[in-house]
């Protein structure tokens, strides 16, 4: 039996959780492979009940299923205990949620620093949420890094936080002017934390390949999206891990051999959060409309995303980074009620026509999206279940999009509800 990525086509945001939560019932495990609590998924189930989900994968909220946070993560102790605390309050067990030894911490002065960094930026800020992810991450590379494996030894992560803070406490005190964190306070602070979840760290990478082995379903499940790859995306207005689908790999322990299909959520139009080049974004009127019809709101910020129509040319990168075999359209319903619906197919760079995604950042800056006007739709889509139910206008969309992107749309959402979903076909 396979494992399935899903990933973001495009900067984040396009409506994973959802995805996840569908495949879920078809799965048997639910990875986290890298990011960590600067992304959120947001799940409505039939009840009506919304859930915001950071760290915790959204298979969380289909029982029977095992839930991994695997080793590509970044960990913030306090952020996880206050997210399983909350689904257990309104009725979801998290037993079966298991957390990587190989996982790295983000600890209490690497929220710190990257507060006071992007504040130190100004106009130059990369646009980051402020939840130390960067500067986790800075330290993973570095090898200073502390793993979630230390939370059981005492001794090991007094020295590494130690030997950490004799660095950092210079930087925070002597360059940005603020106090100097207690390596003590630190370690008591991180260790209290972990006494509520220490059980549930484990090999995870052995038990993914052993359920593997059994023929279990395993869905890997990225955070943000394409775009917003360390490697891939527009950088430097990126994250700092890899949510493309070789980072599945990488974030997770499990083999490429065992990756059978790759899904790429992708939303109707596009959006971004944060500082970045965005060809398509719209400042007016009709990017108003469809932020607040698409409740275009940071699940885990609340900033307000900025807003444009799809852009073929990231649809097309995406395919071809991702290696994707299906498409997951989302967020159709939002587009009902346009006269036309522009969709851009190239961009204008200095005159001339470009098909696929700019070698350069200076290029991408410089791009003017060359529009293909398609015909809109009045009806109200939300209600529909097959692809016939569609006005013919949004059936023709997607085909289109289909057909500029490169792979078959095998799932359309047309509402935030789990069954507000159009099936074409299995992944």
């Amino acid at each position: 039996m396979p494992a399935i990525v899903l990933i973001g086509a495009q900067w984040g945001d396009e409506g994973k959780g959802k995805a996840t939560d569908l495949l879920g019932e078809r799965v048997q495990w639910v990875v986290r492979y890298q990011g960590g609590n600067n992304a959120g998924h947001t799940v409505v189930l039939p009840d009506g009940q919304d859930f915001a989900l950071h760290l915790i994968p959204s298979g969380i909220l289909t029982p029977g299923i095992t839930n991994v946070i695997g080793n590509g993560v970044v960990v913030d102790p306090g952020v996880l205990l206050e997210e399983m605390e909350g689904l257990e309050a309104r009725g979801i067990g998290t037993r079966r949620l298991m957390i990587s030894a190989d996982a790295h911490l983000i600890m209490p002065y690497h929220v710190a620093i990257d507060k006071v960094t992007e504040r130190y930026l100004g106009k130059s800020k990369i646009g980051t949420t402020g939840r130390g992810i960067g500067p986790a991450y800075q330290d993973k590379v570095a090898r200073v890094g502390v793993r979630v494996q230390d939370l059981l030894d005492e001794k090991i992560l007094r020295q590494k936080v130690e030997a950490a803070l004799e660095f950092k406490n210079q930087v925070l005190v002597k360059v940005y002017n603020r106090h100097a964190l207690d390596p003590d306070h630190v370690v008591d602070t991180v260790l209290e934390q972990a006494s509520h979840f220490s059980y549930r760290i484990a090999d995870t990478a052995l038990l993914l390949d052993q359920a593997l082995s059994r023929e279990e379903t395993v869905l890997l499940e990225g955070s943000q999206g394409t775009m917003l790859d360390v490697d891939h995306g527009t950088y430097p207005f990126v994250t700092s891990s890899n949510p493309t689908a070789g980072g599945a790999c990488a974030g997770s322990g499990i083999g490429p051999r065992r990756i059978s299909a790759v899904v790429g959520i992708l939303k109707a139009y596009t959006t971004r959060v944060g500082s970045g080049p965005f060809p398509t974004e719209l400042q007016d009127a009709t990017g108003e409309r469809l932020r607040k019809t698409g409740g275009e709101f940071g699940v885990t910020t609340g900033r307000s995303r900025r807003v444009g129509w799809f852009d073929a040319v990231i649809g097309r990168y995406a395919a071809r980074v991702n290696g994707i075999t299906d498409f997951f359209l989302t967020k159709l319903d939002v587009l009902s009620g346009m006269e036309t619906v522009p969709v851009c197919v190239a961009y204008d760079i200095d005159g001339k026509r470009v098909d696929e995604m700019p070698m350069t950042q200076t290029a991408l800056h410089h791009a003017v999206p060359i529009y293909e006007q398609l015909p809109g739709w009045w009806e109200d889509v939300s209600h529909c279940r097959t692809m016939a139910d569609l006005p013919a206008n949004a059936r023709a969309y997607v085909e289109r999009l289909e057909e500029l992107c490169g792979a078959p749309v095998s799932a359309i959402g047309v509402g935030p509800g789990r069954d507000q979903t159009i099936a074409l076909r299995a992944p």
